[in-house]
């Protein structure tokens, strides 16, 4: 049960519910409670007077001559006597039932109910429709019937007027304290719960003080130790915030740089263009190097277009069987007229399409562009010449056993130094002394495309001992079992 009912949620309400609810259900149990209790105190003294009044009774039982006899004098009848609030009644009944004195009227006990001689016992009864309590024994007496001896019956009953008196007295003077101690408590309550969610609200006040550029870490000192986690995560929150804005600034930085040059460059050679007495030769080779820079601006353009949706496709990308081995095919003949014009021998090894093991579930444009990097990457860093042309493997090996589908490409460049394997994935990274065409992009986006697919990149030297070493990308997927063609289609 809700005693508040918010169309908001709040933790000060849900708190206060949680207290106040259970104080409000407990509190009329309470009451049946005390009510039980005060009825059993209540009744004590009087059962105690009942029961005094019964032995006193059975003392004025005689016996002459084998006749049982009563004789109530008048001392004993004023123990008797009755009160402004109750009525006290008797009965004494000899070892053949027979009703020696007393009230007639006065209900013998059951068989059930029926004591050793000499023990007083209680019940709840009822005379001409009025409620008595009443106090009994049987007393043992010396007459002989046979070998058997017959107790007599002695009872005394009494209204229950003084009980209830005394129970409602009883109930008022613990529940009437009660009406005061139940407000004043839902009052401490609510200060007691105010105060402690104050760090809460100083927490909100530092936060919205802050200005919108002050990504620092709260102070979780200052807040109770059941916030500190609270303020812990949102310090991680805050520092992986930061880390993603300087990554971002980074980028635009490094991005509008890597733009500048071509930009700067095509400038330059228009300029070059436009000045008067410029020869038809100078005229083509400032054209020559602005379409030369027009297509590296262009291609930086694409590379930075290709990151941002790599990292922007997170798991949310559309998936289907996808065959690696065809797919690297198709790269390896776009790249071969680029590859000739280098003098690069590119070539193809490994699994044929549509062999067992060479299938795997992914984003055939995202992959594509994963094998086009490390093949672009693989023919800007490979030197060659008519003497010694550069090589450029791409190649597909496929574990049926293990499930792993490995794409490999390795060249004969002059490789990269262990020191700089970890670094070459960050977008803009270029090693020092390279002069080969290149933005720095293509491996940060094979990486991002690896890991959307749940793949592993390692790098190692691809001719271990040689000069030059050349690398190799080793990219690791997991295979699965080739689609089961659909019914009709042509084979």
């Amino acid at each position: 049960m809700k005693i508040f009912q918010r169309e908001q949620r709040s933790l000060f309400g849900e708190i206060l519910d949680w207290m106040l609810t259970p104080l409000l259900l407990l509190w009329p149990i309470s009451l049946a409670l005390t009510w039980l209790v005060a009825q059993g105190i209540a009744n004590k003294p009087f059962d105690r007077a009942l029961e005094f009044n019964v032995q006193a009774l059975a003392q004025l039982i005689t016996v002459q001559n084998q006749q049982v006899h009563f004789n109530l004098p008048l001392p004993a009848r004023e123990i008797l006597r009755a009160d402004d609030s109750d009525e006290v009644f008797y009965q004494v009944r000899g070892v053949k039932g027979e009703l020696l004195s007393g009230e007639r009227e006065l209900p013998l006990p059951t068989d059930d109910d029926k004591g050793l001689p000499g023990e007083v016992r209680l019940r709840d009864d009822e005379l001409r429709g009025v409620a008595v309590r009443v106090a009994y024994t049987w007393v043992k007496l010396p007459i002989a019937n046979g070998n058997a001896q017959l107790p007599a019956l002695v009872q005394v009953a009494e209204t229950r007027e003084k009980r209830s008196v005394l129970a409602t007295e009883i109930i008022k003077g613990v529940m009437l304290p009660q009406f005061v101690i139940l407000p004043l408590a839902v009052l401490l309550v609510w200060m007691a719960l105010a105060r402690g969610i104050k760090p809460l609200h100083l927490l909100e006040q530092r936060i919205r003080r802050r200005r919108p550029d002050d990504l620092s870490p709260l102070d979780d000192k200052a807040v109770p130790l059941e916030v500190a986690p609270l303020v812990q995560s949102v310090n991680d929150l805050l520092t992986r915030l930061n880390d993603s804005i300087a990554t971002q600034k980074r980028f635009l930085a490094d991005a509008a740089h890597q733009l500048k040059t071509p930009l700067a460059g095509l400038r330059m050679q228009a300029d070059l263009a436009q000045r008067e007495g410029t020869s038809t030769e100078d005229l083509k080779r400032s054209l020559q190097q602005i379409g030369r820079s027009s297509i590296r601006a262009t291609h930086t353009v694409n590379q930075l277009l290709a990151l941002a949706r790599a990292e922007s496709g997170g798991v949310h990308i559309a998936r289907k069987p996808c065959d690696l081995a065809r797919l690297t095919m198709d790269v390896v003949q776009d790249c071969l007229p680029r590859a000739m014009d280098k003098r690069i021998d590119l070539g193809f090894e490994g699994a044929e399409p549509g062999m067992p093991g060479v299938w795997l579930d992914g984003n055939p444009t995202l992959l594509q562009e994963l094998v086009r990097n490390l093949v672009d990457n693989a023919i800007n860093y490979t030197p060659s010449s008519a003497e010694r042309p550069g090589v450029v493997t791409a190649r597909v090996l496929a574990d049926t056993f293990g499930k792993v589908l490995l794409l490999q490409v390795e060249d004969s460049g002059p490789g990269i130094p262990e020191a700089e394997r970890e670094l070459v994935f960050q977008p803009f990274y270029r090693a020092l002394g390279n002069e080969a065409d290149g933005s720095g992009l293509g491996l940060p986006i094979v990486l991002e495309i690896a890991r959307q697919h749940g793949a592993t990149i390692t790098m190692e030297d691809a001719h271990p001992g040689q000069t030059p070493p050349g690398i190799c990308f080793s990219v690791r997927f997991n295979a699965r079992e080739a689609p089961v063609p659909e019914h009709g289609a042509a084979e």
